[in-house]
C-alpha cells in the first residue's frame, strides 16, 4: 500500500504541472461546434460573402422607433446565404419595426433596434450576424432554444444590435433583417 501511496504521491504533481504548463491556451476544442464554424467559414468566402459577429441585447425598454422608414422585405434567408450555411439560424416569426439611421460613419458603432415576434415561448436572443456582399448586407438575429420547461414571457421582443465600427466599407448598401415570415429592408449609406 505504501509504494500506491507513494506513486501517486509523485506522479500527481508532476502530471499538474505538464498539464498546466503545455495546455492550450482558450476555450477547449468542440469537435462538432468547431467544425461546423470552419466549414461556413470556407463556404461563406467561397461565396463572397464576409460575415461579422454583431452585438446583440435585449434592452430594459422598447426602443423608440426613429430613422429609417424600413419597408417590408420577404422572410426567410436570400436563397444564396441558405445555402451556403451549414445550419441555418433559428430566426423570429417577423420584425416589426426597425428604428435605424440611414447614414452611417465607418469607425463609429452603427446601433439597430428592432422589435420581433415569435412562433413560441421557447426562444431567446443569443447573438446576431450580418453578412455583407457586394453591396448587401443581410443581418440575422439568432435564436436558442429554451432548455426543459423554461417559457419566455412574451411572444413579442425587441432588442438591439450594433454593429462594431470599421466592420463596413464606404459605400451605398441595401440592409434587410431577416425574419422567418416578414424581413425589413431600407437603403444605408455608409460615409
Amino acid at each position: 500500500m505504501r509504494w500506491i501511496v507513494l506513486a501517486i504521491v509523485l506522479f500527481v504533481p508532476v502530471y499538474t504541472w505538464l498539464t498546466l504548463h503545455y495546455r492550450r491556451p482558450g476555450p477547449a476544442f468542440r469537435p462538432y461546434q468547431d467544425m461546423r464554424d470552419r466549414a461556413d467559414v470556407v463556404r461563406l468566402l467561397k461565396a463572397g460573402y464576409k460575415r461579422v459577429a454583431i452585438d446583440a441585447r435585449r434592452p430594459s425598454e422598447p426602443i423608440p422607433e426613429t430613422g429609417v422608414a424600413a419597408s417590408p422585405a420577404p422572410g426567410s434567408l436570400p436563397p444564396e446565404l441558405r445555402k451556403t450555411l451549414v445550419e441555418s439560424p433559428l430566426l423570429p416569426l417577423e420584425i416589426v419595426s426597425v428604428s435605424a439611421a440611414p447614414v452611417a460613419v465607418s469607425g463609429i458603432d452603427y446601433p439597430i433596434g428592432l422589435t420581433y415576434t415569435l412562433p413560441d415561448n421557447k426562444r431567446q436572443l443569443s447573438g446576431a450576424h450580418l453578412y455583407e456582399r457586394e453591396g448587401e448586407i443581410v443581418i440575422v438575429a439568432d435564436f436558442e432554444r429554451l432548455d426543459g420547461s423554461l417559457l419566455a414571457r412574451t411572444r413579442e421582443g425587441y432588442a438591439l444590435l450594433t454593429v462594431p465600427p470599421g466592420s463596413l466599407k464606404p459605400g451605398t448598401y441595401r440592409v434587410v433583417l431577416v425574419g422567418e415570415r416578414a424581413s425589413k429592408s431600407w437603403t444605408l449609406r455608409v460615409r
